[in-house]
């Protein structure tokens, strides 16, 4: 999981930095649990462009992951530690006891070979999943479940962990990546362990060809573009807008809160604050 520099041979060479994959141990995944994946190119059902950054992008397909961890008390041992190139951690594809297979999220230290189990009464061990009220104070999680048997939510990218701060009666508080105090069912699942790659965070993509192999297309400021294409368009030369910021379709884009009314909002128990 180290980062790996370049010989400045060009400009984009000079300050990129790429992943070493040197945990990964096997190059082609498990073909039973691949899926086809259709491009959007950043529309919608109907077919219009709500995202007008995406598009193109490397041809992938979908590696089915385990996010409920519901088979509870079948052994399983790790067989590889694979690349997804539809997220930014590592998966580990088990091997099941009973012949199954399944992919999970790759926690950090977890080694093929190893042992992993889920259920209500296991070893606090990298891998394993249990419930959140079985778990000791300041044990480190990801892939929480929100609602009991819905399988994972929380805390499922490269390096992001949730961490047990206490207990009150059938909830469990836990300190989310942001920050965040938030109350959960004790009897919501939760792998233990923290989520693999960390050093993802530490990469610089070093080019723009890069940033379109990952189906992300070039962002033109609005105040560049034409009045039929933005609201902050135009002007007789350079012009700062004239208005507060806003997105092609005229949504305010700064302090302007868009977030729905959510019923989980009683769960919080302290807001994030304001990262330094």
């Amino acid at each position: 999981m180290g980062i790996k520099t370049y010989k400045p041979t060009s400009a984009g060479r000079r300050f990129q930095t790429s992943s070493s994959f040197e945990e990964i141990t096997q190059a082609t995944p498990e073909r039973s649990l691949l899926e086809p994946m259709r491009r959007t190119g950043g529309r919608n059902n109907l077919g219009r462009a709500t995202n007008i950054n995406t598009g193109g992008g490397h041809k992938k397909r979908y590696r089915v992951i385990d996010f409920k961890r519901d088979k509870h008390g079948v052994p399983a041992k790790v067989a590889t530690i694979e690349y997804d190139p539809n997220r930014n951690c590592r998966i580990a594809l088990l091997h099941y006891k009973d012949g199954e297979k399944r992919y999970i999220l790759a926690p950090m230290n977890l080694r093929v070979g190893d042992g992993v189990v889920s259920g209500p009464l296991v070893d606090v061990r990298p891998g394993n999943a249990m419930p959140l009220k079985n778990m000791p104070d300041g044990t480190f999680v990801h892939n929480v479940e929100m609602k009991i048997g819905k399988g994972g939510q929380v805390a499922r990218s490269a390096g992001n962990f949730a961490q047990v701060m206490g207990k009150e009666g059938s909830y469990v508080l836990l300190k989310m990546p942001s920050g965040e105090l938030r109350r959960f069912l004790g009897d919501c699942l939760a792998t233990i362990g923290q989520v693999g790659n960390a050093d993802y965070s530490n990469m610089t993509i070093g080019k723009a060809g890069r940033s379109r192999w990952m189906g992300v297309r070039p962002h033109v400021r609005g105040v560049a573009k034409n009045p039929v294409d933005h609201p902050m368009g135009g002007g007789e030369g350079r012009s700062s807008g004239g208005r507060h910021p806003v997105t092609p379709w005229g949504v305010p884009t700064k302090g302007y809160k868009t977030r729905l009314a959510k019923d989980s909002d009683k769960y919080i128990v302290k807001r994030r604050g304001k990262k330094n």
